[in-house]
């Protein structure tokens, strides 16, 4: 772990008056990192060979003691990380010392701010997201009393192996590193690190990925699941939420709970996508239009019994959608296993579905995308992954 500081004159750059800046040069394993000392002097002035000024240079006593200050200075900070035993890098050693430029706020700081800002706005799934990131990494650290400067190229691969001698999926760890450079990113902004030790340039998250199974169902299936009896009364509210998942565009669950009457202009249905904010506008089906008869109560604003006047704070009708999703769910689950259909199902089996029979049917991609309230159609293109594999097993038969 060999490290060494050193003054040098930066000689291949030249400034407006002639003279090139004095840099410190940090190099530890071979990487270098340099510091500028916020002076210069005349190449001439300075003996390259010893690395220091000249007999001769003018100010020589100042740049020698600036010099041996700040030699001084990492030369303690060195001493002080190997005693504690914390990995470093010539960069996040810079960092380190250069303490006053950042605004100090710990991993554990910018990760509780962070998600507290995003319950305030009322995202709380996100919020839940970051925290099973926060959680991981507490597991894998111990603590989270560290700075983001010390996330290096290093520390990710570590972060890595421990996640997969956990033995979670690929996308699972995708979603992990996702998150962390999301949040690596928000302390940039609030420069509780610097840009120069942004680990995510060297460290390639889009790497871990893997594609999902697929989790759409033919034509057939769904009016097999929407025609499904049951003696359990309970089976009823599932197979009716997905119906009308499916017959809206593949309207979320979450967008369903919090639909009211207001909702309703003319026989379209008109909301804001709670995960985007983008407007959805769409033509109520008759289907659709019968189920939300079926639901009404005129005691309560909502469409459907999910939500009631008695949540009124953002974190109860979070909770409460939780609760209802996951029954919801479980139900269809078993609904699923009766049918024998090849995917467990969900109510995002519904949404998924929707989009291969609109596709199949020769809908535009950017119509699609249009409905589910996509930001992009590389997003929805997702969605329609599967159907397009169905294309090419069907073309590849057209030579044998």
């Amino acid at each position: 772990m060999a490290i060494t500081v050193k003054a040098v004159c930066y000689k291949s750059k030249v400034l407006s008056n002639n003279e090139s800046p004095l840099m410190l040069r940090v190099t530890k394993d071979r990487k270098l990192k340099y510091v500028s000392l916020g002076i210069s002097l005349n190449p001439a002035h300075w003996d390259f060979s010893k690395n220091e000024p000249k007999a001769d240079c003018p100010n020589r006593e100042y740049i020698e003691m600036l010099i041996a200050d700040k030699i001084k200075e990492y030369s303690a900070k060195i001493i002080e990380l190997k005693a504690t035993h914390q990995e470093f890098t010539s960069t996040s050693l810079v960092e380190k010392v250069n303490v006053k430029r950042t605004n100090r706020k710990t991993v554990k700081v910018v990760f509780q701010e962070y998600i507290a800002f995003l319950i305030k706005a009322g995202r709380k799934s996100y919020a839940l997201s970051i925290k099973q990131t926060y959680n991981s990494i507490k597991e894998f650290c111990h603590s989270l009393d560290f700075y983001f400067s010390e996330m290096d190229v290093a520390w990710l691969k570590r972060y890595e192996l421990f996640l997969r001698e956990q033995r979670l999926a690929e996308n699972t760890i995708g979603i992990r590193f996702r998150t962390l450079r999301a949040i690596y990113n928000v302390a940039m902004e609030e420069d509780a690190v610097s840009q120069d030790c942004y680990p995510f340039k060297k460290f390639k998250v889009a790497r871990l990925h893997q594609d999902t199974i697929k989790r759409a169902l033919t034509k057939a299936d769904i009016e097999r699941i929407l025609s499904y009896k049951s003696t359990n009364r309970y089976m009823r509210f599932p197979i009716d939420i997905f119906a009308f998942t499916y017959y809206c565009g593949g309207i979320n669950f979450i967008d369903i709970a919090n639909l009211t009457q207001t909702n309703i202009m003319e026989d379209k249905l008109i909301y804001k996508r709670h995960k985007t904010g983008k407007l959805i506008k769409i033509p109520l089906q008759p289907q659709a239009m019968e189920l939300i008869k079926k639901y009404h109560n005129a005691e309560s604003p909502y469409l459907f019994p999910i939500l009631s006047p008695f949540h009124n704070t953002e974190e109860q009708k979070a909770n409460r959608i939780h609760k209802v999703i996951t029954k919801v769910n479980d139900r269809l689950k078993q609904i699923g296993k009766a049918l024998n259909l090849p995917i467990p199902l969900t109510t995002y089996v519904a949404r998924h579905s929707q989009a291969t029979v609109m596709k199949k049917a020769g809908v535009p991609t950017s119509v699609i995308r249009e409905i589910m309230g996509h930001s992009s159609e590389r997003v929805t293109q997702i969605y329609l992954d599967s159907f397009d594999n169905e294309q090419i097993d069907e073309a590849m038969k057209n030579l044998l």
